[in-house]
């Protein structure tokens, strides 16, 4: 395929598809490799990936309403190119039609044999209607008006209409189809918010204070790639959505305290625990992975978090007595579905069940089971997912609570804003509500 924007972009999304890869990291791959010079065409790039991937339901009804064969037969890569120009033709104005079209056609021709002359044709049907297609009508089927037009898997809008309404579930949606900004943690143990911020700016970063986390700046428009900010490198900043930032504030650790991260992944919560601990204190990180162990290291070196000690351990199983009763706090971030990082990543609502949400609630369940061992008396466990289903979440929770009767809910912190706390006491963010990512949180209180 093709070094340009376009024939990269199908590149990428021929591998999602194939491999079950994700979208960031492969960007990420080409973005490093400097192939596009250009940063107008490193936007167009990221643009066109993540573009065609929140839209792909919206596109290829499209597809299926110009191509008279089997959708089924069309190949993957040239099923990509038109998913592609199309994302160009009805969402991006500034691109001229006709270079969206020649490429596209360009591409067919030399990576498809004998379907240039078919992605020609589908094009070129699509703008002699483009304002003449037909959708499923919002009055009388809002299901899949809201899946077609807005993008999402049925069995999704159909479970958000129940609880939601039509209105929120469309709000949702629409907050998932989003292009979300860049946020990062700035870490107070090397400067102020205030002061990055200020050195932000003047790098030409388009960079605003966020609204909820104390220590969490929006960027919209970085001068340069995050990993190659001279601030980033010597771990004045990490990136971390405003929603996971305050999961730590929730935790609320204190200096001095032993602190417990289960699930620390690479490091990101661990390591926000230890700034505001000022680096005082304990913090054992148990992952299952030892490449997630190996990167949270390297995390911590780079953020200059010096009271993380990292274990390789399955959580859903006992990590045995020398935990029992130790902790002051444990922070349980529970692998989920991910549903809440949609707009981040919008691979995962085109792999995700509703079978999937069942198994992982038994994988949490088993998980925060475990964890009730680990905190002193007078101690408190907070649950979180990045998910928005209460499979995840508040039926994690009431079966929490049904086993374990020296556990009460609390409150999450008053410095936690009261518009991101449930009547029923939880932690709750959403995309279309907040601008953040959904999240969930619970704070247990052993008693």
């Amino acid at each position: 395929m093709e070094k340009t924007a376009r024939g990269i972009a199908v590149t990428i999304l021929n591998r999602i598809e194939q491999t079950n890869a994700f979208a960031e990291p492969l960007l990420d791959t080409y973005l490093s490799k400097d192939v596009l010079v250009t940063l107008q065409d490193r936007r167009l790039l990221t643009q066109l990936v993540y573009g065609s991937l929140r839209m792909k339901n919206h596109l290829d009804w499209i597809i299926r309403s110009l191509y008279r064969g089997k959708p089924a037969s069309l190949r993957t890569g040239v099923n990509n190119i038109l998913r592609v120009a199309l994302y160009q033709l009805i969402y991006m104005d500034r691109i001229p039609a006709f270079a969206a079209v020649d490429e596209a056609v360009k591409l067919a021709k030399r990576n498809f044999s004998g379907s240039g002359s078919l992605v020609n044709a589908i094009l070129r049907k699509a703008l002699r209607n483009k304002n003449a297609f037909r959708f499923p009508d919002e009055n009388h089927d809002p299901l899949q008006y809201l899946s077609i037009i807005h993008s999402h898997p049925e069995w999704m809008v159909a479970r958000w209409l129940d609880r939601f309404g039509f209105e929120e579930t469309k709000a949702l949606c629409t907050g998932n189809n989003g292009t979300p900004p860049i946020t990062l943690r700035c870490n107070i143990l090397k400067g102020s918010r205030d002061d990055i911020l200020e050195q932000l700016l003047v790098e030409g970063s388009n960079a605003t204070a966020a609204k909820y986390a104390t220590s969490g700046i929006l960027l919209t428009a970085p001068s340069i790639p995050i990993a190659r900010m001279p601030l980033f490198r010597q771990g004045f900043v990490q990136v971390q959505d405003e929603a996971s930032q305050l999961i730590s504030h929730i935790v609320n650790p204190h200096r001095e305290e032993i602190i417990l991260d289960v699930c620390s992944g690479t490091g990101i919560k661990s390591t926000h625990l230890g700034e505001l601990m000022k680096n005082r204190g304990r913090i054992i990180a148990v992952d299952v992975n030892p490449r997630k162990r190996t990167a949270a290291e390297r995390l911590s070196e780079r953020m200059g978090v010096t009271i993380i000690e990292t274990s390789t351990k399955d959580a859903t199983r006992d990590l045995g007595n020398d935990y029992h009763g130790l902790f002051d706090r444990v922070l349980v971030d529970a692998p989920c579905s991910g549903l809440g990082t949609v707009r981040r990543h919008p691979e995962i609502k085109w792999r995700l069940s509703e079978a999937g949400l069942r198994k992982g609630a038994i994988m949490q369940k088993s998980i925060l089971h475990a964890a009730a061992n680990y905190p002193k008396r007078g101690g408190i466990i907070v649950y979180s997912t990045c998910s928005t289903e209460p499979e995840e979440n508040e039926a994690v929770i009431r079966n929490f609570l049904a086993r374990h009767s020296d556990y009460m809910l609390a409150e999450p912190p008053k410095t936690i804003d009261r518009d991101m706390v449930t009547p029923d006491g939880f932690f709750r963010t959403y995309p279309h509500r907040h601008g953040t990512d959904g999240f969930f949180g619970a704070v247990l209180y052993r008693t």
